[in-house]
């Protein structure tokens, strides 16, 4: 049986955000040498990174966008459109190597090469926008790969699940309108967490009315709430959705221990959201799921989260 793909590169720890900035490159330093230490890296397919092609992320991000990244970079400016989005000479370059790779490991899946993949790659792109970027995010990753999914691979019906702590403001976004992009985030309420989107009323737009599933959660909860939430409100389109491919914005920022947002979950919380995916893609699509890193930035919690995660992806290629 096909093993789990893994983009995982030093590269992308070129992307500098500077002294004190939490999206640094020593999370992805700490999750290589985890991953590395343990052995499950060896156990995985490496997909090598590749850049992606201009015109794949002018399908969702504007051209001044674009234009405006790409320039302010070279310049040597220390952030763009705020100063969480901070960037070196590098960013634009390294963001679309990230972009590129997810689309990598989209390819790989589609291909039976592997069964499925995470992507340990940096900017993330929930947050950012067609036309801006927000909280560390440049381009948006996942949502670019839908749109892939579609033109390249001739699929429709697509689920993202993200549980960054977060809400995923961005991919709602540049989804909201789609007839078969079915968007799940579970987060932080937005009355009290950064970006302050992600209501429950948000429900999607026009043809993609009722294909927006936002699950806010009160500060100070912990696993009990989460499972709750799940079995109320996400199982259901888990399985009603069949989704032809799975798509997860993978942040462990809802950590008990992570700095940025009052979530209480345990390590073990991520492991059972990735076993609910896994079997809903068992079910109803083969298998196929990219996971693709969003936040998480206390080291240790991001770093043992993300091996669990890995080696949950692994078991179902194995079947041990």
């Amino acid at each position: 049986m096909a093993t789990t793909g893994l983009v995982m590169d030093e590269l992308f720890q070129q992307h500098v955000t500077g002294p004190g900035h939490p999206e640094c490159p020593q999370r992805l330093a700490q999750i290589q040498e985890v991953l590395t230490s343990r052995g499950l890296a060896d156990r995985c397919e490496r997909i090598e990174p590749k850049p992606i092609d201009p015109d794949s992320v002018l399908r969702t991000h504007t051209g001044e966008y674009v234009e405006r990244l790409a320039g302010a970079c070279a310049s040597g400016e220390s952030f763009i459109d705020t100063p969480d989005s901070a960037i070196c000479r590098a960013s634009h370059e390294i963001a679309s190597l990230a972009a590129g790779s997810v689309l990598e490991a989209v390819d790989a899946v589609m291909a039976k090469r592997v069964r499925n993949a995470f992507c340990a790659i940096r900017p993330p792109g929930h947050h950012a926008e067609r036309d801006r970027s927000m909280g560390f995010c440049l381009f948006a990753n996942v949502a670019i790969a839908v749109d892939w999914l579609r033109e390249r691979h001739g699929i429709g019906r697509v689920l993202i699940l993200d549980w960054d702590v977060h809400h995923g403001n961005g991919t709602q976004h540049v989804l909201e309108a789609d007839p078969e992009a079915m968007f799940i985030s579970i987060h932080g309420h937005p009355d009290h967490l950064y970006p302050g989107t992600g209501f429950a009323e948000e429900r999607g737009i026009g043809h993609g009315e009722g294909l927006t599933l936002n699950v806010p959660m009160m500060p100070g909860v912990g696993d009990d709430a989460y499972r709750d939430a799940f079995d109320r409100n996400i199982r259901r389109v888990l399985d009603g959705f069949k989704a032809e491919f799975i798509l997860i914005s993978a942040g462990f920022d809802a950590h008990r221990q992570d700095p940025l947002a009052p979530i209480n979950l345990e390590t073990d919380s991520f492991g059972w959201m990735t076993e609910l995916l896994l079997d809903a893609a068992d079910g109803h699509c083969d298998g196929r799921v990219v996971s693709v890193l969003e936040g998480g930035y206390d080291l240790d919690s991001l770093a043992e989260s993300v091996a669990l995660h890995v080696d949950l992806l692994l078991s179902r290629t194995t079947g041990v």
